[in-house]
């Protein structure tokens, strides 16, 4: 046996923590972009600065993507409590951040205890039936669905199944068209002129259009879905495709047109020309387009609860306001702050698919 050297084990355990170090830092820099799409980009300095690389350089990125952004929200904070209490209103002042948290606190409360009473309606009703069954009267089972008043919860869950709805409806109009005018300068021709009258309509004058169309031709039913959802949907889709449809068409347009050339000389059909040439190269603004539409879909969809008294988020703030109540200031003031909050996390969404689907997606 080969007597060890006791000048080589130190060196050895160097390299050995130098390839540890270099895989750590590959795995950071590969987690990096979906940790920038999700908005938590303070956390590769962090892990950069546990990881011992130039702790000083980290602290100071680390300060830029959180520290200042705190710095920013506590003063915000800070002006709101201070400014709140001297704007008068015919509700009283201005509600400050305390007052908002207690009525956030409030609205929450309220949800758990409308979850209870359902919770207690229909195990009364199951009872209620058990017992008629164990008695031989099947025929006079009921089964009632619970008409409680909608939580706050609900509310926010209809208004998000709300915007989806007709943003997925704005994306299979948009999406072909864009294509279509993109691909084809007569196309385009006749496309342009509809997308920029109808492009600056105001969902306010969509709204009763709407509302009558699905009034006099939709039927609906039990288990089907409702007016007021279709009238949301419908009208969040008219007002939302515009940037899908403007973005896929400067997508299509600026393909390389060797690319386009390749295509004419294989002969691909159109079908394989789109899914295999057209849609890859266009997808990075086709996505920007779908993000600038999902945002503009939310803005109006808020809009469209409010004015037309359709369940959701907008319809919350109506309520609130022609409710004049001592708290209802402050309730509004939560639903404007869940409604930024919630717009800030559909952009996310779709930023994050934009990174998944494209390879030039913003870093």
């Amino acid at each position: 046996m080969t007597a060890l050297d006791p000048a080589a084990l130190p060196e050895e355990a160097e390299t050995l923590r130098a390839e540890r170090l270099e895989r750590l830092y590959a795995f950071i820099g590969r987690c990096d972009p979906w940790l920038r799409a999700l908005g938590l980009a303070w956390l590769t300095p962090v892990w950069r600065a546990l990881a011992g690389d130039n702790p000083r350089a980290q602290l100071r990125d680390i300060w830029r993507l959180a520290g200042v952004p705190l710095l920013a929200i506590a003063g915000f904070l800070t002006l709101w409590a201070m400014l709140a209490p001297q704007v008068q209103t015919s509700l009283g002042a201005i509600p400050g951040p305390v007052q908002v948290w207690e009525q956030a606190k409030a609205l929450h409360g309220g949800a758990k205890a409308e979850a209870a009473k359902e919770a207690a309606f229909y195990a009364k009703q199951e009872e209620r039936n058990a017992a008629l069954l164990a008695e031989g009267k099947a025929d006079k089972v009921k089964t009632r669905a619970y008409t409680g008043k909608p939580t706050y919860y609900a509310q926010i869950l209809t208004s998000i199944r709300t915007v989806f709805t007709g943003f997925l409806l704005a994306t299979l109009v948009a999406v072909p068209l864009g294509i279509a005018a993109g691909l084809s300068p007569t196309a385009n021709a006749a496309i342009n002129p509809l997308v920029q009258v109808f492009k600056p309509v105001s969902p306010l004058a969509w709204l009763p259009i709407v509302t009558m169309v699905v009034s006099a031709s939709y039927e609906g039913g039990e288990g089907g879905l409702s007016k007021s959802f279709l009238v949301s949907s419908v009208t969040v889709m008219l007002c939302s495709l515009w940037p899908t449809l403007i973005n896929t068409s400067l997508g299509v347009a600026a393909i390389d047109r060797d690319l386009v050339n390749v295509s004419k000389v294989l002969k691909l059909s159109a079908w394989t020309k789109i899914t295999r040439l057209v849609l890859p190269s266009a997808l990075p603004l086709i996505f920007t387009g779908l993000r600038l539409s999902l945002g503009v879909g939310w803005m109006v969809l808020i809009a469209a609860e409010m004015l037309a008294q359709n369940p959701g988020l907008g319809k919350f703030v109506w309520d609130e306001f022609q409710n004049g109540s001592s708290d209802s200031l402050a309730r509004i003031m939560v639903a404007v702050l869940t409604i930024g909050i919630i717009g800030f996390l559909l952009d996310r969404v779709m930023f994050t698919l934009q990174t998944l689907f494209t390879f030039s997606a913003q870093r």
